[in-house]
């Protein structure tokens, strides 16, 4: 298997799955893994995130709780393969912007180098600018979940209106907020944000 057949073999996975982290554990091991651009991926797992906001531990870890909510909720995307493809990659800046500060683990601004980095890793595989696009933006906005429900200055609604679809954002975000082992009571209170995301975006277009 080279390269190319492994990405196309994650992707069928990841479109037809249920569960598409059970192929994803299974491949972490093959050394395809550790060359470029696959081990963009294999960092993930290297990579630690605070237990206070990630009790499922590094980002790989997380990946896989992401990509099998998106896998779940995939139907009520425009486009399930860029959905899905933005799950498998939207923190794929982490490993380069992690740091330890003050005993936390924090990953400013890996939205906007994963979004780099989701164009590098793409664009081995295919020439669609369309489809790298919209994954790129996907990964690139979907912090603004956060930012935009607590009014920080980070939040950028209108370059996420110029960029890619609220709605969409609004998905992958909430796969990002529930792919975590987290509280029934934790879950309702994302979906609550993810309301309150929607609605001041909304407020922002219409005004």
């Amino acid at each position: 298997m080279g390269l190319f057949e492994l990405y196309e073999e994650i992707k069928h996975h990841l479109l037809h799955d249920m569960r598409p982290s059970e192929d994803l554990h299974s491949i972490y091991e093959m050394p395809l893994l550790r060359k470029y651009p696959f081990i963009m991926l294999y960092n993930l797992k290297k990579t630690e995130q605070s237990p206070e906001h990630h009790p499922e531990g590094n980002v790989w870890n997380h990946t896989l709780l992401v990509v099998d909510e998106a896998a779940e909720k995939k139907a009520e995307s425009k486009n399930a393969d860029v959905l899905m493809m933005a799950a498998l990659l939207h923190d794929i800046g982490k490993p380069v912007t992690t740091r330890l500060r003050k005993g936390k683990y924090t990953a400013y601004g890996h939205d906007k180098e994963g979004a780099k980095l989701c164009r590098d890793f793409l664009k081995c595989f295919t020439a669609d600018q369309a489809y790298m696009k919209e994954v790129t933006g996907l990964v690139r906005y979907h912090m603004q979940i956060l930012f935009v429900v607590k009014d920080s200055p980070f939040a950028d609604v209108q370059g996420m209106k110029e960029n890619t679809d609220l709605n969409e954002i609004a998905l992958l975000g909430l796969c990002d907020r529930l792919g975590r082992t987290i509280s029934k009571k934790v879950e309702e209170k994302e979906i609550e944000n993810i309301n309150i995301f929607l609605q001041k975006c909304n407020s922002t277009i219409l005004g």
